[in-house]
Parts: structure tokens; C-alpha cells; sequence
């Protein structure tokens, strides 16, 4: 997976798209997690390359972490307030 994550949960486009996935390639990995902002720079990937690996789009971490990890997450989880320190105070 690459990425960056807002506090919201919000996933954010990268840069250096065709070399992650390249690099991903290169080392055996079947599957790669991108953000759904980065989808045109796919293009820039060979295509034969493109066929021999599947890459999945997402736009929040909840989708992230359910195409990351085994089991299905929690998710009750992403309804609390975690951070409550991160709100202004007024």
C-alpha cells in the first residue's frame, strides 16, 4: 500500500506511482492498495506489467485496512472520537 492518510481518514494521491508499482512487481507482490486520486497515473505503468497485478483504489483508510488485513475490521471503530486533542477548543 502507498499513500498518505488524512486525519479524517481520507486517503491522499502520492507521487512516483509507476516506480511503487514497479518496485511492488519486481519484489512478487500480487496486489496493490492506491489511491483513488492516483488512478490516471496507472497509465504510466506498462501494460504487461499492469496485467499481472492487481490494483485496488480506495479513498479511506476503512477501505485500505479491509483490503490489507485478513480478517474484516471493526467498524464501530471509525465511528468514535479518537482524537479528541486534535479539536479546537472553543
Amino acid at each position: 500500500m502507498t499513500g498518505e492518510i488524512s486525519l479524517q481518514g481520507l486517503v491522499l494521491p502520492v507521487g512516483g506511482i509507476k516506480e511503487k508499482v514497479m518496485a511492488a512487481h519486481r519484489n512478487g507482490l500480487k496486489n496493490v492498495i492506491l489511491p483513488k486520486k492516483n488512478e490516471q497515473d496507472l497509465e504510466d505503468v506498462p501494460e504487461d506489467l499492469r496485467n499481472e497485478i492487481n490494483v485496488h483504489f480506495v479513498t479511506n483508510i476503512e477501505e485500505a485496512l479491509n483490503l490489507a488485513l485478513e480478517t474484516e475490521i471493526d467498524h464501530d471503530f471509525f465511528k468514535q472520537d479518537l482524537l479528541p486533542f486534535f479539536r479546537p477548543k472553543l
